[in-house]
C-alpha cells in the first residue's frame, strides 16, 4: 500500500475513532513488518506457509520494534500517541483489519491483545538500574573532618 493510500485510509480511520494518533498507526505497520522478519528467521516454514502473526506475537514485535526504535523513551512515546496498554494495540490492529489494510484469520480476536505485558515491565524496566545505588553497601563513605 503507497503511503498516500496509508495515511487516507489512517485519516478516514481516525475520524470514527481519534483515540489514537496516525503515527501509532505507522508504527503498528511497521513494527508489523519487524515482527515478521524476525518470526522468519525463528520459523520460516510457518511464516512461509500461513504469513499470518498472532496477536502475541505481533505484541512482542511491536514490543522489540518500540525499544529499538526509542529506548527509553519508548513508553513516553507511545503513550504521546495514546497508545498506554497491550489492547490498545489490538484496538488499532482491528481498525486498520475493519479498513483492509490487515486481514485476520477467523481464530483472531481483540482479546489476544489483552495483558499480555505491562507497559511499565515492558518499556521502563529494561532501562532501570538492576540494583538499586547503595543497596547492600554497608561501607560509610562518611568520615571524620577536623578531629585530631
Amino acid at each position: 500500500m503507497q503511503d498516500l493510500e496509508f495515511a487516507e485510509v489512517v485519516a478516514l480511520i481516525r475520524k470514527e475513532d481519534p483515540r489514537f494518533d496516525r503515527k501509532a498507526y505507522d508504527f503498528v505497520r511497521h513494527g508489523l513488518d519487524h515482527a515478521v522478519k524476525e518470526l522468519k528467521k525463528k520459523d520460516s516454514a510457518r511464516i512461509a506457509r500461513t504469513a499470518h502473526v498472532t496477536g502475541p506475537e505481533l505484541l512482542d514485535g511491536l514490543r522489540v520494534y518500540a525499544l529499538d526504535q526509542y529506548g527509553p523513551l519508548s513508553k513516553t512515546v507511545l503513550n504521546a500517541w495514546g497508545v498506554k496498554r497491550c489492547s490498545d494495540f489490538g484496538d488499532i490492529v482491528f481498525n486498520m483489519i475493519e479498513y483492509n489494510v490487515l486481514s485476520k484469520t477467523e481464530n483472531d480476536r481483540r482479546e489476544d491483545f489483552s495483558d499480555i505485558y505491562s507497559f511499565e515491565e515492558a518499556f521502563v524496566k529494561p532501562f532501570l538500574p538492576s540494583k538499586p545505588r547503595g543497596a547492600g553497601s554497608s561501607s560509610s563513605t562518611t568520615e571524620s573532618v577536623g578531629s585530631a
